[in-house]
């Protein structure tokens, strides 16, 4: 199982639930940098999962333009059902921020003058 797979094995049932506002801007104290943190890290977790199911369906992928012998692939089929199943990129990465797991810092650099 793959490192990506096992942190998303996790209980995210917990995770699907309304989340305070006050709460989510209380981290960082503007909702804003808070919701553009979680927006960063979503991404992030979208990126490796479709890394890592491209990955999956390339070993099972054909190289040839023959019509006969395109056919579906019982095991692409039940890699992508598992990836669909899989909570969402925003929700981990919202739980990941709440949970206080992921690691962010304000630059100098970027406030307004």
């Amino acid at each position: 199982m793959s490192k990506l797979r096992r942190h998303l094995s996790g209980n995210t049932q917990s995770s699907v639930e309304t989340k305070s506002l006050i709460e989510i801007k209380g981290k960082t104290g503007n909702l804003y940098e808070s919701i553009a943190i979680v927006a960063k890290r979503a991404n992030q977790i979208n990126i490796a999962m479709k890394e890592e199911l491209h990955n999956k369906l390339e070993e099972f992928a054909s190289h040839t333009d023959s019509l006969e012998e395109i056919h579906e692939n019982k095991e692409q089929i039940e890699i992508s059902k598992a990836y669909e199943k899989m909570p969402n990129a925003a929700i981990l990465a919202t739980q990941e921020f709440m949970d206080d797991k992921i690691y962010h810092r304000k630059n100098d650099d970027d406030l307004f003058r």
